[in-house]
């Protein structure tokens, strides 16, 4: 069983994270189920294991946590669906290229809800919009932006942290960061890109699009 949990208000990160700790460590005793958290944060950065100070532009703008997750510099904030995602991959499988790979696939079957086509591109975890509406790059190429973040650990195959969604961040506050270390693209939202969906529209795409990627 699944356990869906949703947090109303602005969850702190220390406490999210806290609270993941305790849980992924009763599922290791077999004494909890696998859950999946939905909540938002107040703005904030966090710093994956892989972030690169120079890409925390402005360091006094919000605060700044050091996340033991994989990845770089990400904003998280209101306006922005976060998913955390306890489970255990030793029945799903032991296999972390797969269970990311996953985890973009769930994004992108959530945003084919909203008739958005997110895609993943090579040596970039996340998912992208192709901004068709925009001008041309340098390149020729129509830009990209990015519109849903991931970033996992893993305790004894149980996996904590997860996804994040923009339905309607302010997006100017991802301008204290190089996002994901990335600068050469951008960041968009659900809202950005003229779809009116709340957060309650994209948890219920999420719990259906969980169930056609992950089966239950």
């Amino acid at each position: 069983m699944v356990e869906w949990i949703t947090s109303n208000g602005f969850i702190p990160y220390p406490d999210a994270v806290s609270d993941m700790e305790s849980h992924v460590e009763s599922m290791i005793k077999g004494q909890a189920d696998e859950r999946i958290w939905l909540l938002e944060h107040p703005p904030l950065y966090t710093a994956g294991t892989s972030s690169n100070i120079n890409d925390l532009t402005d360091p006094d703008r919000f605060p700044v946590y050091t996340s033991k997750r994989g990845g770089q510099y990400t904003y998280h904030g209101p306006g922005q669906r976060v998913a955390y995602a306890m489970l255990d991959l030793n029945k799903r499988g032991r296999d972390v290229r797969k269970f990311v790979h996953n985890l973009e696939d769930w994004v992108i079957e959530t945003l084919a809800s909203f008739n958005v086509k997110g895609e993943r591109r090579d040596g970039r975890v996340g998912v992208w919009v192709v901004r068709h509406d925009k001008p041309l790059t340098v390149t020729g190429q129509p830009p990209e932006d990015k519109i849903a973040a991931i970033g996992v650990r893993l305790r004894k195959w149980h996996s904590f942290h997860g996804i994040c969604i923009n339905v309607e961040p302010d997006l100017s506050h991802y301008d204290g960061i190089v996002p994901c270390g990335i600068a050469e693209h951008g960041v968009t939202s659900l809202v950005d890109l003229g779809l009116p969906v709340t957060l309650d529209d994209l948890d219920l795409a999420l719990k259906a699009a969980f169930s056609e990627v992950f089966g239950d």
